[in-house]
């Protein structure tokens, strides 16, 4: 059994061995792999597990020999299911494997923007505080969370965790969903419509999916409806965001603050116009990436194969579009 990994860096820089992935087949491994040279390296490959390499439709054509994909993340928006189940090509994804480090990550970017840690800290390095006249000093406004409303758009497993510890703050949980609707037991939750929500909300916090239908759907006319003080945080997906607008609606005071741990385009471009935007904390897409949430995604991603290869995969996220497997 060959399998390709075509993105494996960001799961196992060197502190996260495939062991258990390699046990189950023949195993190459490419850190990174540029689109152009994605049929090229899994060219005989009955496995693939990819992350951020895109297979699309006329890729998987080429893939004459591949019988099933194992996504490296929760999100699988850079592979078309849909081409995949119709070549009988069962995809999974790993659910759970982030949730706790994500929520984490996302109140600390919150806390960032509200007591501003990490500004304060490097101006006492500088000797601000040491050139001060008081005992005590800070730059910018700071932010109790106690009494404020926090919106959760997309209150599933990382939604709803984030929504537990906002709780333990003090604060009030409203919530979005485009469908399902329930909370984790013990939270009391108030479900809004998308529009009330964000201007209800003190901080909204992105935790959905990315769909055709939501590409871009925080753009100028919903900032506009937020209140002058609220925080933007996503952690989801870059997309979701229409960034030229985020730009100028923090360059222009509409909101005051965002802080993103994903953009549009990642490695983010040069001329992204967040990078000079006006009170806009950026991380490099690593929320999801402790050494804690890595070793689950590894063993997960190697007991779905072994799921496959026993007959009875799991976590299947194109079962409704799986025609016959081929022969």
């Amino acid at each position: 059994m060959k399998i390709v990994v075509l993105d494996g860096h960001t799961l196992n820089p060197g502190d996260n061995p495939w062991d258990d992935v390699a046990a189950l087949g023949e195993l190459t491994v490419y850190d990174r792999t540029p689109a152009e040279q994605v049929v090229e390296r899994a060219a005989g490959a009955e496995i693939v597990l990819t992350n951020k390499t895109p297979l699309s439709d006329v890729t998987l054509g080429q893939l004459t020999r591949l019988r099933f994909i194992a996504e490296l993340a929760t999100g699988y928006d850079n592979i078309d299911v849909a081409a995949a189940g119709r070549r009988g090509i069962p995809v999974t994804n790993v659910p759970e494997y982030s949730t706790p480090s994500v929520a984490q990550h996302t109140m600390a970017l919150l806390l960032e923007l509200c007591n501003r840690v990490g500004e304060h800290a490097a101006a006492v390095r500088k000797g601000e505080w040491c050139r001060s006249p008081d005992f005590s000093f800070w730059n910018a406004g700071l932010v109790e969370l106690a009494g404020l409303k926090l919106g959760i758009v997309g209150l599933g497993r990382i939604g709803g965790q984030v929504g537990t510890i906002a709780r333990v703050l003090g604060m009030e949980i409203l919530a979005h969903n485009r469908r399902h609707r329930e909370a984790p037991e013990g939270l009391p939750v108030t479900w809004l419509e998308l529009s009330e929500l964000f201007a209800a909300a003190d901080v909204v916090t992105l935790h959905c999916p990315l769909t055709p239908e939501n590409r871009g759907f925080v753009d100028r006319h919903l900032l506009g409806t937020m209140k002058r003080s609220a925080f933007l945080i996503n952690t989801a997906r870059g997309a979701l965001v229409n960034e030229a607008d985020l730009a100028a609606a923090l360059n222009e005071g509409m909101i005051a603050g965002a802080a993103l741990d994903v953009v549009s385009r990642e490695p983010i471009a040069p001329d992204n116009p967040l990078l000079t935007a006006r009170n806009c904390l950026i991380t490099p897409h690593l929320a999801w990436a402790s050494l804690a949430a890595r070793r689950r995604l590894m063993a997960t991603v190697a007991g779905n194969i072994r799921a496959f290869l026993a007959g009875s995969p799991v976590n299947v996220v194109n079962g409704m579009y799986l025609a016959k497997e081929r022969g």
